[in-house]
């Protein structure tokens, strides 16, 4: 079972960002602020969820949150300042967008920079431990999922409504026969044997 709270703090926020190791979109990251008493059996990080239980929290989640907030950093940023970066900022841009102002934040991982003198905690595996950034995890996790099929739609050679960007085999093939899109990472390492892209 996971644990409410890491610290005694009314209002502790978990954070947690989807995409980190993907070759094309976003990193996204979601902050969120659950009650003390908020249960849920089937809660836990997400990529122990299947798609159909995610999408089944998510509602549930956002309903009973006292807050919570979404952030994006798109592929552009990521290229810029590099994948560790954009993650903490996406979730600095999800805290920002809480409605309430989080006392304590506790995130999943062990790198965060500081968030406007608000003590925090980085806990490794932390979507596994508190619920707060299992939700988070969720959250991001879903966010991510969705822009991913939308961005599909115009690009569906890469199949990114399967693999939703991850390097799958079938995600290198199509870079490796078409080139990259606006969408791709150009920082990232897209083919196993990395050749003069068409950037």
């Amino acid at each position: 079972m996971l644990e409410s709270n890491y610290s005694s703090c009314k209002l502790e926020a978990g954070t947690d960002e989807a995409g980190r190791g993907c070759l094309a979109g976003p990193v996204v990251a979601a902050a969120v602020i659950l009650p003390h008493n908020f249960k849920h059996e089937l809660l836990n990080d997400s990529k122990q969820l299947t798609e159909k239980q995610r999408l089944m929290l998510k509602p549930i989640i956002e309903n009973e949150a006292l807050a919570y907030a979404v952030g994006f950093v798109y592929q552009k940023q990521i290229d810029q300042i590099n994948i560790l970066n954009a993650s903490i900022l996406a979730m600095h841009k999800s805290i920002d967008q809480l409605i309430e102002k989080p006392e304590f934040i506790i995130v999943d991982g062990n790198r965060f920079k500081n968030y406007k003198k608000i003590p925090h905690k980085t806990i490794i595996k932390g979507d596994g431990k508190y619920l707060s950034i299992a939700a988070a995890s969720v959250l991001a996790k879903t966010y991510r999922d969705e822009y991913m099929e939308k961005i599909h739609r115009d690009f569906p050679e890469y199949h990114w409504k399967q693999n939703k960007g991850y390097p799958t085999k079938q995600h290198r093939e199509a870079i490796s026969n078409l080139g990259i899109t606006i969408h791709h990472r150009k920082s990232f390492k897209l083919l196993k044997q990395q050749y003069n892209l068409d950037v």
